[in-house]
């Protein structure tokens, strides 16, 4: 009955999580639209490639929006025969994909600008309306920020704060761009392409930190230290846990699996030693985000000294 009533939690956090994830990520489809439409044809017609270079960097933002819908979609599939922990990975992978995105995109925004740089001659005189244009993106893509990164943290998605991550490097380079424009409308052309390399740089090293991060996660990485300790906090403190050892974590998606060993009392009966065992497993569902926990219970042998078992039986009843 316990187990049930976790499994419960455990899919409504995940339900909250999609329509969080598909809420968000269409409004930074729509926002990136408009942008990437806006920042190309002004940059094209103003000779701003640093606002070409922007407005390329929201395109990008439109592919790595569509590739975190279908994650969220796929990662919200029941477990079947082949993927017996659910498809909880999905967002691993797609945070993969959108760090290669961005490394991709950043690596072609260093090559253009370097090769504008070696031909300064050929820099065309950027018109005002690129700056307002350069100026409107970067507030808007900061509200967009700001917008996704509360909902990425509400729901705890590590997939949506590498999105809404994304936005940031949006703003980022942005202002990067509309500096660069106002030094070349002060005189100084080169400034400009200098901005859409700075831009290029961002986004590459944004992209190369997303693919790092989610390649460990996907090859098993543990949690952190602080996490880890909490939830050997929590065994320990479940009735009749003497001690653990061999404690191991592993990220799927947003989720922990955890295997422990639990010592237990040898002297019990091993119906009370599997009670303690679904009550340690229970106290750790129920406070942190985890999908499932192994235990594996060994006899620890000393005297019992007061403790009362039966209170473990009601406790889990």
């Amino acid at each position: 009955m316990q187990v049930n009533k976790l499994t419960d939690d455990i899919d409504i956090s995940s339900h909250e999580r999609f329509l969080a994830a598909r809420k968000s990520t269409w409004v930074s489809v729509l926002v990136n639209c408009f942008l990437t439409s806006g920042q190309v044809i002004t940059g094209v017609f103003s000779g701003s490639q640093g606002l070409i270079a922007d407005g390329i960097h929201s395109l990008s933002d439109l592919v790595s929006d569509f590739v975190v819908l279908i994650a969220n979609h796929k990662s919200k599939k029941n477990p079947d025969d082949d993927h017996h922990y659910g498809h909880h990975r999905y967002e691993n992978g797609a945070s993969l994909i959108l760090g290669t995105i961005l490394f991709i995109v950043g690596i072609g925004m260093l090559w253009s600008a370097a090769n504008k740089m070696q031909q300064p001659d050929d820099i065309p005189q950027v018109h005002i309306v690129a700056l307002w244009v350069a100026l409107a993106a970067l507030v808007i893509k900061e509200l967009l920020f700001r917008y996704m990164l509360a909902v990425a943290t509400r729901v705890k998605s590590t997939m949506l704060v590498a999105n809404a991550w994304h936005a940031r490097s949006d703003a980022a380079s942005s202002l990067v761009v509309a500096i660069g424009i106002i030094g070349s409308l002060s005189g100084f052309k080169l400034l400009d392409p200098v901005a859409a390399l700075v831009v290029g740089l961002i986004v590459t090293r944004m992209g190369y930190s997303f693919m790092s991060d989610s390649l460990h996660d996907l090859m098993d990485r543990a949690v952190d230290i602080e996490t880890e300790n909490s939830i050997k906090t929590t065994l320990l403190s479940t009735p009749g846990v003497e001690g653990i050892h061999d404690l191991k974590t592993r990220k799927m998606g947003d989720l922990v699996v955890v295997d422990v060993h639990l010592e237990i009392n040898g002297n019990l009966s091993v119906k009370v030693g599997h009670d303690i065992a679904v009550l340690a497993r229970k106290s750790v569902l129920d406070n942190h985000h985890v999908l499932n926990v192994m235990t594996h219970v060994d006899p620890f042998f000393k005297e019992v000294s007061g403790l009362d078992y039966g209170s473990v039986n009601n406790h889990k009843q």
